[in-house]
């Protein structure tokens, strides 16, 4: 089985999100399954990053110079450097007009025009790499033009007869939408347009992925079934809907190796699941967040966390309208993260106000994530839409309590805490509301003030099995049946 994995972002090299994450991540966990992988992304160079951008230029080195891509009406070229992460080749496209800007998305209309480049250019790059892939693995809209180009622009070249393509939705909101003028100049026709691009009198790159692909999936169960109605489908429930069949939910794992509280180099002291019932190691963590965030060391009194872009999306409505009835718990509250700056200003307004009991850092540090993760109690996550999500899961991992809504991958990866038996890894509601937010606060902290039992809470969360070893099983499957289907027909 022969995969090329094309993603925008891959950490450790690039980032704005969860995309980048799951691109550093699952590629060698599919390889550890027998997979021939090779990820090819952008080689981002130059200045100016935005805030939230985590680009590293210094990677590996050049193997080629004079990548050929089709483009603009006439020939454009790239170089290709070469780099290594847990065993797979990472391939990077290096191209000054579109990649040497200093940050990774937020041109606009141009924005379209670099990763329609970025898309042809891996297509073209197969051809250097040894012999036609079985299958190219595409990532949100930036690259839902590879699927476009092998269904018409390329639908003749033998070198593509038999690979197949699956089409990953990671955020269905996140569409890559541009004026329909600009696919001729992207070396695309008026068919690729009619069938995958139209929508609403302009061009939709990732409606191009869902339409042209082989297959799709997106990134949790619960996400997939959503993603067909018209709440949460953002005017392609229809699409989707019609492709039913072809559309899968695989729940996202993390990196396991890069976040376990008991080889975590960002923390105070170590700790694991097999420790016995008093978790020093996390005590310790707790005491060192509170001393970062200048706040009272108080390790009786539970630290309540998010870690989060500062937007409706992820809910902070909610908490800003519970903010103040969990505070009157006496309760901590710790913030990492940016965005609306309404909430920024609001939340800086709590920190004034009871500066005894709200710390708050805006903008993001890999270091204090971790050790938030490890020092927190209680983490909220109260999305109004949530695809998979990440952090819930660190939170299992570092034995720090959940409280999250019940959509996406919240719901798939989240069970709510059952007295009576003991089972269950945290908290969720359903309905998006404030009320329902702070009645499962007060849920959870009548549980934590019952050392024994909150302790086997912790546990049900810390032995979850999180790996991407697990989503890389269902991955494989879903390689081998969408390549038959391809071959077949």
């Amino acid at each position: 089985m022969r995969v090329i994995f094309a993603s925008s972002e891959v950490v450790p090299y690039s980032k704005t999100g969860g995309l980048g994450d799951v691109a550093g991540a699952l590629p060698g966990a599919l390889q550890r399954c027998g997979v021939d992988i090779a990820v090819v992304t952008p080689r981002y160079t130059g200045q100016g990053a935005r805030p939230g951008d985590v680009i590293t230029q210094q990677i590996g080195h050049q193997i080629i110079h004079d990548l050929a891509v089709p483009f603009a009406g006439g020939m454009k070229y790239a170089a290709v450097w070469r780099d290594e992460r847990q065993g797979v080749p990472i391939y990077f496209i290096d191209n000054q007009e579109y990649f040497g800007v200093g940050y990774i998305y937020g041109a606009g209309d141009f924005d379209a025009e670099r990763f329609a480049f970025f898309s042809r250019a891996v297509l073209e790059l197969t051809r250097r790499l040894g012999p036609p892939p079985d299958l190219i693995h595409c990532h949100d809209w930036q690259t839902g033009f590879i699927p476009a180009y092998l269904a018409t622009t390329l639908a003749g070249d033998p070198w593509f007869a038999g690979t197949a393509t699956l089409f990953t939705i990671h955020n269905l909101a996140y569409q890559g939408i541009f004026s329909p003028d600009r696919l001729g100049h992207f070396g695309l026709g008026w068919e690729a347009f009619q069938h995958g691009f139209e929508f609403y009198q302009n061009a939709n790159a990732l409606k191009s992925g869902l339409y042209f692909s082989t297959a799709l999936s997106t990134v949790s169960p619960r996400y997939a079934r959503e993603i067909q109605t018209p709440e949460f489908g953002n005017r392609l429930d229809g699409l989707l809907r019609s492709r039913s069949r072809d559309l899968i939910g695989i729940l996202n794992g993390i990196d396991e190796d890069e976040w376990n509280p008991a080889t975590d180099r960002y923390l105070a002291a170590n700790y694991s699941s097999q420790l016995p019932a008093d978790p020093a190691g996390k005590l310790e963590c707790k005491r060192d967040l509170l001393s970062r965030y200048k706040l009272p060391i108080d390790l009786d009194r539970p630290v309540v966390a998010i870690v989060s872009r500062l937007t409706v999306q992820k809910g902070i409505d909610l908490i800003a309208q519970s903010i103040w009835r969990i505070l009157d718990t006496g309760a901590r509250f710790i913030l990492l993260g940016s965005g609306d700056r309404d909430y920024e200003g609001f939340f800086q307004h709590v920190r004034d106000t009871r500066p005894d009991q709200v710390g708050v850092y805006f903008g993001f540090s890999t270091a204090l994530s971790h050790q938030i993760e490890a020092g927190a109690d209680i983490f909220l996550m109260p999305s109004a839409y949530e695809p998979c999500g990440l952090n819930q899961m660190y939170s299992l991992r570092y034995g720090t309590i959940p409280i999250v809504r019940a959509v996406g991958g919240l719901d798939d990866s989240i069970r709510d805490f059952d007295l009576a038996t003991l089972e269950g890894n945290g908290f969720k509601f359903h309905e998006y509301s404030a009320e329902h937010l702070t009645e499962k606060f007060y849920e959870a902290l009548m549980i934590y003030y019952d050392r024994d039992v909150w302790r086997r809470l912790q546990l049900n969360g810390m032995r979850e099995d999180l790996s991407w070893n697990r989503s890389a099983r269902r991955y494989l499957e879903a390689y081998h049946q969408i390549v038959t289907r391809k071959r077949a027909a």
